[in-house]
């Protein structure tokens, strides 16, 4: 047996986590030895009963790696252990990091500068804007957003940053033979084009629980170098996350919401407690620093006479005019999907054509 067969066949079975299988590995050296082991001695070591030993004794009725890894192999999927080098450098430093990563796409070097942008599943105009606004800014600064794939905030973070031609990670809450929402499987297979990659530490065919949510929480606080909530309410799972990365001393970033509304009762706490008001990037920035590698946007001013744009940013500067209209009203005219609107009126902000006014309105510069 493999390294890599033994790691996939402890990663696939019930009640091991990595804090366990890292007590294992102190006691026999190599992952391989673990399921060869007998019972009792697997009992010897801290925290392994009689039944963990048990399952780790029978591992074969619970896993089959090599039917695994050639699975995985055949989706184009790689596996990536701690031992690998496209293991992601932070997260080697949490306290329970994943034994092994399922990545679909690639991981780069430059995706350890990430920041992390979580909020919630039902989100509102306003924070839809506010998250796409701000991930595009970040995106195109240098900064690759890191989400979980999830309705809402996090699908509007992962787009924005695809908008602004960035790299995006998308940590998800199950296997990614069962992706999960399914209906976001058309930007998972974006992400995974060139934009970036999708990432998973469950086997293949891990459907979505409880359970895993919290454990996808824990690598995006671990693997962020800080973290972005937009929008949640009070009893929101964004918040488990940002306590998380608070724990790993990351920077912890909020945007303000109406104090009437129960949506941004949850980022409104957060800035009690002392996480930093962020209303647009350069709050971020500032506290953080350029990369090396960040794409600068343009300062210049734009010319009297309109560029030629490509088609959707032309359809949507065609409905506007110097009068600030509803981003509502601009989705009704130009007869475009609201998440390509969206997108279309940053890189036309960015573009120096159109400013974006309070309540989400627009207007051409």
């Amino acid at each position: 047996m493999t390294p890599l067969e033994a790691l996939v066949a402890l990663n696939s079975l019930p009640k091991i986590g990595p804090v366990r299988v890292r007590r294992l590995l102190e006691s026999f050296g190599n992952p391989a030895a673990i399921l060869g082991a007998p019972k009792d001695r697997l009992m010897r070591v801290d925290g392994i009963g009689e039944e963990t030993a048990g399952i780790l004794h029978a591992w074969q009725d619970h896993a089959d790696p090599a039917a695994e890894i050639q699975e995985a192999s055949q989706r184009g999927i790689a596996i990536v252990t701690q031992d690998d080098e496209g293991y992601p450098t932070p997260l080697r430093d949490a306290y329970d990091p994943p034994l092994l990563l399922y990545v679909w796409g690639k991981i780069e070097a430059r995706d350890r500068h990430a920041i992390g942008v979580v909020g919630s599943r039902r989100t509102t105009t306003y924070g839809t804007q506010a998250t796409k606004k701000l991930s595009y800014q970040l995106a195109q600064s240098g900064f690759t957003i890191i989400s979980g794939l999830a309705r809402g905030i996090d699908t509007a973070a992962h787009e924005a940053a695809i908008a602004a031609n960035g790299r995006t990670i998308a940590v998800i809450g199950s296997g990614l033979g069962k992706l999960y929402p399914p209906e976001n499987l058309g930007l998972a297979e974006k992400i995974a084009s060139g934009f970036g990659a999708v990432v998973s530490e469950f086997p293949l065919g891990t459907a979505p629980d409880k359970q895993t949510f919290p454990m996808r929480n824990r690598i995006v606080a671990a693997w962020c170098r800080a973290l972005l909530v937009v929008e949640c309410p009070a009893w929101s799972g964004s918040l488990i996350t940002a306590n998380l990365a608070s724990e790993y001393g990351k920077p912890i970033f909020a945007v303000p919401g109406p104090i009437d509304k129960p949506t941004s009762a949850g980022c409104n706490q957060l800035i009690r407690d002392g996480a930093t008001l962020v209303a647009d990037a350069s709050h971020i920035l500032d506290d953080l620093g350029d990369l090396p590698f960040a794409r600068k946007a343009s300062a210049v001013e734009p010319q009297a006479e309109i560029p030629e744009l490509p088609e959707e940013e032309a359809a949507v500067f065609a409905v506007l005019s110097s009068d600030e209209s509803p981003v509502d009203r601009i989705i009704e005219r130009c007869g475009l999907p609201a998440h390509v609107v969206t997108a279309t009126l940053m890189k036309l902000e960015m573009r120096r054509l159109v400013r974006a006014l309070p309540g989400f309105r627009f207007a051409r510069r």
